[in-house]
């Protein structure tokens, strides 16, 4: 005869059997898992690469060419190579951000291991100018305008413009360049448009009419000649002419 402790075991057993059967059934089924599929961008053209390139280099330029034109006192020297070196920083950032080209180019490797050079030298430079670390300010300053220099080299190599150009103003609305003040007399402002020398115009000498002189009426003078007088028909004492 079962006892009731032994019927709460057989039962508690069998609810664990169909627990473990109910586990095994659903173990046939397999979960399918989607991964999403990223498409990679679409690497530019060397056209393309060349235009996107220029654009960000132009304004790069007319940035630091503002900044070198203004007036700057030996206090604000470390302020302004720390704007510059975040214009450059920004600027080969952006560069970078536009990726390789289509297809493997020797050149454009010269330019890209330039471009990293001048952001790691830009970066010194402006964790230097944040310190206010004169002595190391100048000494990568001269770093920075080395590595400035190869960027452009190696820019022009590969067919940029306005990345292997010199820093400047933009031009004004006229299609003229905008100077910085300093212009040369009679010669050729950068961009090849050449400048009138500038004349200062003299001011103009009032003339004074000349003193019209009335004509001699004798003498040697060029004047008239005055008439003859006519010869007398009598004496002194009013006497009778010649009948």
């Amino acid at each position: 005869m079962r006892t009731p402790a032994k019927k709460t075991i057989l039962l508690a057993l069998a609810a664990l059997l169909a627990l473990l059967v109910a586990g095994c059934g659903g173990g046939d089924e397999t979960e399918t898992t989607t991964t999403p599929t990223i498409e990679e961008p679409t690497a530019l053209t060397k056209d393309e690469l060349i235009t996107q390139g220029d654009g960000i280099c132009a304004e790069v330029n007319a940035a630091v060419g503002a900044l070198s034109s203004s007036e700057s006192s030996e206090a604000s020297v470390t302020g302004d190579s720390e704007k510059v070196a975040n214009l450059y920083t920004g600027m080969v950032e952006r560069l970078q951000d536009l990726g390789a080209p289509e297809g493997e180019d020797a050149e454009y490797a010269k330019f890209e291991e330039a471009t990293a050079e001048l952001g790691q030298v830009e970066a010194d430079l402006k964790l230097a100018a944040e310190r206010e670390d004169v002595a190391t300010v100048e000494e990568k300053g001269q770093e920075a305008a080395a590595a400035l220099e190869e960027f452009q080299t190696q820019a022009a190599a590969y067919g940029f413009e306005d990345c292997s150009a010199e820093p400047g103003l933009p031009p004004a609305v006229d299609g003229s360049p905008t100077t910085s003040g300093e212009e040369f007399e009679g010669g050729e402002e950068e961009g090849g448009v050449e400048v009138e020398p500038e004349f200062e115009e003299a001011p103009e000498e009032e003339i004074v009419p000349e003193e019209e002189v009335a004509p001699e009426t004798g003498g040697a003078g060029g004047g008239p000649e005055a008439p003859e007088p006519a010869p007398e028909t009598g004496g002194e004492s009013g006497g009778v002419g010649p009948g």
